[in-house]
């Protein structure tokens, strides 16, 4: 029972407000050496599941990039790109984004866009300028806060119903373990090829809505009602 001490200094530390790095250090050690384990074997451990999860932190070298990418301007550069193409709309825009984000989750670049990496510093502002050249004029915040969700929705879509049809995505894994431990053998790969048809509805379900949001766009910059 006294390995569940650190338990205790987890929840005494989080609720006092101490920096949760040294509460996790401490409960981590607190935990090991009541389990009879030396402190070098205890950093060990750590040193072990931080080489096993390493990818892990590279969240923290993508982010910092993206931040100096912003402050030196990448939205403006990117607004400033799409003002200069006549003929772009938001609907076509984010519906090409939309198979980019479907077509690279399908081999299993999941990572390669998101909201943090493309969405924020990229595909949005891109998708304001496109609305603001078709209408002439600046977008009010309730449109434009409308093109940014439908900016993060549609990378939410892309990622959720392509990643399905990668084979060694978890969700796969998952679902032939669950169907195996029932006595229910299939391949991946059938599950895999499952989920294209499901892409393929959701593309165009998710296309026709982008088409529809873009033509309330048109109707809001006449005067109309953009719900």
């Amino acid at each position: 029972m006294l390995t569940l001490l650190g338990v205790v200094v987890v929840v005494v530390g989080f609720a006092a407000r101490l920096n949760p790095l040294l509460v996790v250090l401490i409960a981590a050690f607190t935990t090991g050496l009541f389990a009879g384990l030396s402190p070098l074997e205890v950093l060990a451990a750590f040193g072990k599941a931080f080489n096993e999860n390493k990818f892990i932190t590279i969240v923290y070298l993508v982010l910092p990039m993206v931040g100096v990418l912003e402050r030196a301007g990448l939205q403006e550069r990117c607004r400033t790109l799409i003002a200069g193409l006549r003929g772009v709309s938001v609907g076509p825009l984010l519906i090409a984004y939309l198979a980019f984000r479907q077509i690279t989750s399908a081999i299993g670049l999941h990572s390669i866009a998101g909201q943090a990496q493309s969405i924020r510093p990229i595909v949005a502002p891109m998708a304001e300028a496109a609305a603001e050249t078709a209408q002439g004029r600046p977008l009010d915040p309730g449109a434009r806060q409308a093109v940014r969700a439908q900016a993060a929705a549609t990378d939410n879509i892309g990622l959720f119903f392509g990643e399905d049809i990668f084979i060694a995505i978890g969700s796969i894994l998952l679902m032939v373990g669950i169907l195996a431990s029932s006595g229910i053998v299939i391949d991946p790969l059938h599950l895999s090829l499952w989920a294209i048809p499901t892409a393929i509805a959701a593309f165009l379900i998710h296309a026709a809505r982008l088409i529809l949001f873009d033509r309330r766009l048109k109707v809001h910059a006449r005067g109309g009602d953009a719900a």
